[in-house]
């Protein structure tokens, strides 16, 4: 008698003569109540945050005496331009704007230029000392402002420049995170575009302005936020400097004619604040989609 084995050989996908059997999975719905909890979170924390906002601009239009009395409101029960009247007409507004303007655009510019130069020598130059000098620009990051105050306010006063544009500007001209910021980028510039330009001849400089700069639109853009952001707001060194009302910025001009003998004028400070915030505002709109690729290209988390 003969005994025959029999094996049962399993099935492969795609083999001729075998039956395959598939199991289909329904794709899972995406869970709704999950999204809309989120959504729900988002939109809290976005009316907390415009929350303040939001109360400073209808406090610009009360007056003292609704400012102070309680319960709060939120709309005016009376609206009034008073305050919006009294910082155009009485408070020589124009004249601390155009100051705020002035210094705030010329350490705009000086900060393009000369941090975008500096960066490119530490990205894209050797030379000796280089790891050197960019471990000093990163160990300055971590100086605070007020330690140089009165170094700086010596030096600008020796100059013979207080109560000028050049002090309110100068010792700005240049920083540390634009530096980092320019040069972080500049890093990601293939090396071999630069060495074709430096073999047909082209200079440093040529290199600079028609090569490297063009490309650099996206950290520029966040520089320019960055730094006019800085400078728009900046209060202790123009209060030090700044010794003549013809020269206060609008940031020193809110804070001295805020507060009288008798008290704060909510209302003109808070119409004074929205004066402040606006442009601010307005710029970062403005440049709002490079500000974010400026901060996603260079590395920054």
């Amino acid at each position: 008698m003969t005994v025959t084995s029999s094996r049962t050989t399993p099935a492969t996908p795609g083999t001729p003569g075998t039956a395959t059997t598939t199991t289909r999975r329904r794709p899972r719905r995406p869970i709704r109540w999950s999204r809309g909890a989120t959504y729900t979170a988002l939109v809290v924390g976005l009316l907390l945050t415009l929350m303040p906002f939001i109360w400073m601009a209808l406090g610009s239009f009360k007056t003292q005496g609704e400012l102070l009395q309680r319960p709060i409101t939120w709309w005016p029960q009376n609206p009034t331009l008073d305050n919006y009247e009294r910082w155009l007409s009485q408070l020589n507004y124009g004249q601390y704007f155009t100051n705020s303007i002035v210094v705030a655009v010329a350490v705009v510019l000086g900060n393009i230029i000369f941090c975008s130069m500096v960066g490119y020598a530490l990205a894209k130059m050797s030379f000796p000392g280089k790891r050197v000098l960019f471990a000093l620009v990163m160990l300055t990051l971590m100086v605070p402002g007020v330690v140089t105050l009165v170094p700086m306010f010596v030096l600008v006063s020796n100059m013979g420049l207080v109560n000028t544009y050049p002090a309110l500007i100068l010792p700005f001209l240049a920083g540390p995170l634009g530096v980092f910021l320019m040069r972080q980028f500049m890093l990601g510039i293939p090396d071999a575009l630069i060495e074709a330009a430096r073999i047909d001849g082209a200079g440093e400089f040529r290199i600079f302005f028609r090569i490297v700069l063009p490309q650099c639109g996206p950290p520029l853009a966040t520089l320019s936020i960055l730094t006019f952001l800085g400078s728009w707001n900046n209060f202790l060194w123009p209060l030090v400097v700044a010794q003549t009302e013809n020269m206060y910025t609008l940031p020193v001009a809110l804070s001295l004619y805020s507060v009288g003998s008798n008290g704060t004028y909510y209302g003109l400070l808070m119409a004074g604040s929205v004066l402040v915030v606006t442009p601010i505002l307005i710029l970062f709109l403005f440049l709002q989609r490079y500000f974010v690729q400026g901060i996603a290209m260079t590395g920054i988390k």
